[in-house]
C-alpha cells in the first residue's frame, strides 16, 4: 500500500497521497463513516503526517471527507436514495439560480466561472481528479454566487456537502463529458438564455446521479 517513487514522480507529495486516498475511498478501502487517523494513514502509505494532513484538507474540499470537532475526520457517509432525493432539491434550487445569473449577466461572476471551467479541464488532462472535483465544486459556488443573492449559497451548502459523493464518481468516469457540460451551462448564462441556462443544469445533475448510481451497481 505504500507509494513508490514512481507514482510521486514530479508531482507534489500531497497532490500523489490525496489521489491515492480519494482512490481508497471510491474503491471502499476506506469504509464510509470509517475514521480518518492521520498517523495511521501515514504509516500505511509510508510517508509523514504533513502530506497526509494536506491531503486531507483538499479531500474535505471535494465533499470526501467531513471533519467534526473534537471527532476528527471520517470519509463521508452518503445513501444512494437520500442522494436522489437531495439531488433533486438542488435541481429546483439550482435551477432558479442559474436563471437568475443569467438575467444578471455580472461579468466578474462569469469570468469566475469560466476559469473553473477552464482549471477544471487542465486537472483533468493531467489526471489530477482531486483538483477537477475541487473546481466541479467551485464552479456550483460561483453559478450560485453570479445570482447575487447570498442566502442561496447557504442554502445549498448542506445539501452539497451531502451530495459531493455523486460528483467525485462523476469526474473520474465522464471525465472532459463534465466540463463539456459545465461550458454549455456557462455559455447560457452568458448569451442571457435562463431558460437553456435552468435545462442545461437540469440534465447536468441528473447525468452525474445516473453515473452515481451505475457506479454504485457495479
Amino acid at each position: 500500500m505504500s507509494l513508490n517513487v514512481a507514482e510521486t514522480g514530479e508531482r507534489p507529495l500531497r497532490e500523489v497521497v490525496a489521489c491515492r486516498l480519494r482512490l481508497m475511498i471510491l474503491e471502499g478501502a476506506l469504509k464510509p463513516g470509517e475514521r480518518l487517523v492521520e498517523g495511521q494513514l501515514a504509516e500505511r502509505l509510508g510517508v509523514s503526517r504533513n502530506p497526509v494532513r494536506e491531503a486531507m484538507r483538499s479531500l474535505e474540499a471535494t465533499g470526501l471527507i467531513e471533519v467534526v470537532p473534537r471527532r476528527g475526520a471520517s470519509v463521508i457517509v452518503i445513501d444512494p436514495e437520500e442522494a436522489h432525493h437531495i439531488q433533486q432539491i438542488r435541481i429546483l434550487v439550482e435551477g432558479y439560480a442559474i436563471e437568475q445569473a443569467a438575467k444578471l449577466g455580472d461579468a466578474e461572476a462569469l469570468e469566475r466561472i469560466r476559469l473553473c471551467i477552464e482549471r477544471g479541464r487542465r486537472a483533468t488532462e493531467r489526471g489530477d481528479a482531486v483538483e477537477a472535483a475541487v473546481c466541479h465544486r467551485q464552479f456550483h459556488i460561483a453559478v450560485e454566487a453570479a445570482a447575487g443573492m447570498p442566502f442561496l449559497q447557504q442554502m445549498l451548502d448542506p445539501l452539497r456537502q451531502q451530495t459531493e459523493l455523486v460528483f467525485s464518481v462523476v469526474t473520474d468516469r465522464r471525465g472532459d463529458v463534465t466540463w463539456d457540460e459545465h461550458e454549455a451551462i456557462y455559455n447560457a448564462i452568458s448569451a442571457g438564455d435562463a431558460e437553456t441556462a435552468r435545462e442545461m443544469v437540469r440534465s447536468h445533475i441528473m447525468n452525474a446521479l445516473d453515473s452515481f448510481q451505475a457506479a454504485a451497481e457495479t
